[in-house]
């Protein structure tokens, strides 16, 4: 016994705790609890992909602007390719598989609610054997 040496002393640690763990909650009790300042700060949309969100009011103000308006398919339009379609014998879901386009498609031109695209008003003029272009042209006049 007389051998060992009361002067060395060996102390063993753990690491340090990693950055996601001193970020924990249990982390910050702990710390308060040892009487050791902490600092805490929450950033604005931390953590989330809010860097392009549009506001209310911004969304509100480009609906009521008419300058940003789009052009929609007048019902006049809407109206030959309803007669055209229905004088062919077809319903809206088989005109839209013949044009390979959603019955939604069809019904949105039908209804007035589309907003005109020379592909498809094509395609359905061709199915139809009508001419929807003369009605968008004096609509848009």
């Amino acid at each position: 016994m007389a051998e060992s040496d009361w002067d060395t002393v060996t102390v063993l640690r753990k690491k340090g705790p990693t950055a996601a763990q001193a970020k924990s909650k249990q982390a910050i009790l702990a710390a308060q609890r040892r009487g050791e300042d902490v600092e805490t700060s929450k950033k604005w949309a931390a953590g989330q992909n809010k860097q392009h969100s549009i506001t209310k009011n911004t969304a509100k103000l480009d609906r009521e602007t008419e300058e940003l308006h789009h052009d929609r398919v007048t019902l006049e339009v809407g109206k030959v390719i309803q007669r055209g379609r229905q004088s062919k014998g077809l319903t809206q879901k088989d005109l839209a598989t013949k044009i390979n386009e959603k019955p939604q498609v069809i019904a949105d031109y039908e209804s007035g609610r589309a907003i005109p695209n020379n592909q498809v008003l094509g395609k359905i003029e061709r199915a139809i054997d009508a001419k929807t272009s003369h009605a968008c042209v004096k609509a848009l006049q």
